[in-house]
């Protein structure tokens, strides 16, 4: 069965107008209850900007996804509120061997898809509790390994070949909490972090659409999306910013979204494909283990910030920012299509 292809435009469409839509709500709170950026010393800007984009992408992901499920599976209840001629025209309602796959795939993986939500909404929470009070680095780092375990618990777990529980367990959290952490320090420039999951997210949609994987593909455009939604309000010009519990939400996604699919398929029987997220994902992983480097060397923590990141050293060689993060995107995408050779 060939997967109906205006399904996934539609989570990329649908995701993409609620970002849009509830930015605008989640800036007036954010403003009222103080979840802002303010300007400073070491702050580019001059204006007080609300740390809103978070909580839109994440909007923009759930409520998508919940309208998916109940179209998956509205007609098993009573039209209680009159849905169900709104319902029947949805792309997924007119391709019935479709809902049957997804409603399949809900079913069996509703345990892992429950998991991954509510540690998407942690690991959201974690990050804006340190965006209003500098949470100690201990204490986040505990907060991302509780959320990671939670994770590897419900059976999204790396295995990379390795018959080991204890193993598995260990590199899944180790992954998560690496990708998460590589996207925070991404998050340095206007666009920058956004533009890299959109590109991440949207390597992992096309792979796993087109090796048949539904749901996770589904779950991937729904990402992009929302991401999408969320960058003109951030690049050129910020009017918000993703802030610690963006940055947050958007690394936990990419991980998860890399330990979900099956690379190794008969379409890519070759061991090498389980490699193929470290491509996705190239840009922020190498600039995260770069900076590493260069703070152990120097003798510094190395979650102290500093400006050694790879955007940061374009604009000291006379880049405009613009430009920086452009190129950084392009170089993104050109190591992701790698994967597809």
């Amino acid at each position: 069965m060939s997967f109906p292809f205006n399904v996934y435009f539609a989570a990329l469409l649908g995701s993409a107008l609620t970002t849009v839509l509830t930015l605008p709500l989640w800036r007036k709170w954010c403003l009222r209850t103080g979840v802002v950026d303010d300007p400073g010393e070491r702050k580019i800007h001059n204006t007080t900007i609300p740390l809103a984009g978070g909580l839109a992408v994440m909007t923009g992901l759930l409520l998508p996804l919940l309208l998916g499920i109940g179209i998956t599976f509205y007609n098993q209840y009573p039209d209680y509120v009159g849905m169900s001629s709104f319902l029947q025209t949805h792309p997924l309602h007119n391709h019935p061997l479709a809902l049957q796959e997804m409603k399949y795939g809900i079913t069996h993986r509703a345990l892992q898809l429950t998991a991954i939500f509510v540690g998407a909404i942690g690991m959201l929470f974690l990050g804006l509790r340190d965006d209003k009070v500098e949470l100690r680095p201990a204490v986040k780092f505990t907060g991302q390994l509780i959320i990671a375990l939670i994770v590897a618990a419900s059976g999204v777990r790396i295995t990379l070949f390795v018959h080991s529980l204890l193993f598995s367990y260990a590199i899944t959290v180790l992954w998560i909490i690496t990708v998460v952490n590589a996207f925070n320090f991404m998050d340095n420039m206007n666009g920058l972090c956004a533009g890299l999951a959109i590109i991440g997210a949207m390597y992992f949609g096309i792979f796993t659409a087109t090796a048949g994987q539904y749901l996770v593909a589904t779950i991937a455009f729904l990402t992009a999306g929302a991401l999408v939604g969320f960058l003109p309000w951030n690049f050129p010009k910020a009017t918000a910013f993703l802030g610690d519990g963006g940055s947050h939400l958007i690394g936990y996604l990419m991980a998860v979204l890399a330990i979900l699919p099956h690379f190794y398929t008969p379409k890519h029987p070759q061991t090498i494909a389980v490699l193929t997220p470290l491509l996705f994902l190239a840009v922020p992983l190498l600039d995260l283990a770069c900076v590493v480097i260069i703070r152990w060397r120097r003798g510094k923590p190395f979650y102290i910030g500093d400006t050694n990141h790879l955007s940061h050293r374009l604009v000291r060689r006379g880049w405009g920012k613009v430009r920086a993060v452009l190129f950084i995107w392009a170089l993104a995408a050109a190591l992701g299509s790698v994967a597809f050779l």
